[in-house]
């Protein structure tokens, strides 16, 4: 079935319409994991699973949960049309509902830290660093990105586009869309320099200490340990500007860290 080639004209349909393409995003497991209705998307009575696509808009969010009164959801997904009318994936979030919850996302006033990029909660950021989570994350992810891909890429191809855009917000995400055969639009260059310099003798691994939590000696042999000390500041800017690309069933070569460990 062919859909329409944007965004914004999906939302321009009636509200059913809309809503029924935009659950070929969702992913099975949802459903069979989780007990929601597949037809109604609804659990315990309520519906949970919802999409905000108003008329006149250029963007798609999807959120998730398991159950209507959940803090978080288990997935949510916001995709929109670029002005040269491709789909970019702005942020994808895959959250375990049963992992501990770390509240990186409030600081100690209770105000909003946008998952560290406005404001920190540093004894927060500390435990889900040791509980083996990465810079963004409040709960444990499914692991499911990887499987999610072929559904989307059907998507993609039904609205006759050949590729779709997604924006890393960290270093580990970089390096995870690497992995699925993601290249790079803008940054390649840049993650190149970043492997070097956390190389021994580099300018980030001087850096490091054994008197910082979030740039110990060791972290730049792991992806979630450059990814902290990323997050910290380590570069003298922030990490942004980088955008990737997956062309529809082909995957690239492209590995900024070779060899790289979790």
């Amino acid at each position: 079935m062919s859909l329409p080639s944007s965004i914004r004209e999906i939302n321009d349909l009636p509200e059913n319409e809309k809503h029924s393409i935009y659950q070929r995003l969702l992913p099975d497991w949802l459903f069979s994991t989780y007990g929601i209705d597949n037809d109604t998307l609804m659990a315990d009575g309520h519906v949970v699973i919802k999409f905000r696509c108003p008329s006149g808009s250029r963007a798609l969010e999807i959120t998730a949960k398991r159950r209507i009164h959940d803090t978080d959801p288990i997935l949510y997904l916001n995709l929109t049309d670029t002005f040269n009318n491709q789909l970019l994936v702005l942020l994808v979030i895959v959250n375990d509902p049963e992992a501990p919850r770390f509240d990186i996302d409030v600081d100690e006033n209770g105000n909003k830290t946008h998952l560290g990029t406005n404001s920190r909660n540093l004894v927060a950021e500390e435990a889900a660093m040791k509980a083996g989570l990465a810079p963004g994350q409040i709960k444990k992810g499914l692991r499911s990105f990887k499987q999610s891909i072929p559904a989307f890429e059907d998507f993609v191809r039904s609205m006759g586009h050949d590729l779709f855009l997604i924006e890393p917000l960290a270093y580990h995400n970089a390096i995870s869309f690497e992995r699925y055969g993601f290249n790079y639009m803008r940054g390649y260059q840049e993650m190149v320099r970043i492997n070097q310099e956390f190389q021994p003798g580099g300018e980030f691994f001087r850096k490091l200490s054994k008197t910082s939590v979030f740039r110990s000696e060791d972290c730049w042999k792991t992806v979630r340990g450059r990814s902290w000390a990323i997050h910290d500041g380590i570069l003298g800017y922030p990490f942004s500007g980088f955008q990737m690309y997956k062309r529809i069933n082909a995957a690239s070569a492209v590995n900024t860290f070779p060899d790289a460990i979790w």
